[in-house]
């Protein structure tokens, strides 16, 4: 896993495949928002998760029914495996159902995740 920063950080973007993923509240161990849900994969030692943390629970707090579900991926082995996660912080944008409707790896700006929230809503 790595951890940092690259070329196209941070944009949110449609990878194919995605649209057809679908996360449970019960995989994430947390419930999903009632309009979208913010999915952050993190480390321990990853510098901008810290950043990617305070931008996703500024907008889920911003928005109403939006939620912000962090995951240790060096806990979630399987779930990281599945989901083709490579680096971290990796965001994903779900919508109600749990749908994969966009994902960014490395630190996405707060407008651009506003954005991504309409793909979801």
């Amino acid at each position: 896993m790595v951890c940092g920063s690259g070329a196209g950080d941070g944009r949110l973007w449609v990878r194919v495949g995605d649209g057809v993923v679908r996360l449970s509240a019960a995989e994430l161990g947390e419930p999903l928002g009632q309009r979208a849900t913010l999915v952050q994969f993190s480390t321990a030692f990853c510098q901008p998760c810290r950043a990617t943390r305070r931008v996703l629970a500024e907008v889920a707090g911003m928005v109403a029914g939006v939620a912000h579900v962090e995951v240790d991926a060096e806990e979630r082995l399987e779930l990281v495996r599945r989901l083709d996660v490579v680096r971290t912080p990796t965001v994903l944008v779900l919508d109600a159902g749990g749908r994969v409707v966009r994902r960014a790896a490395g630190q996405p700006r707060r407008a651009d995740v506003i954005a991504a929230l309409g793909a979801a809503v």
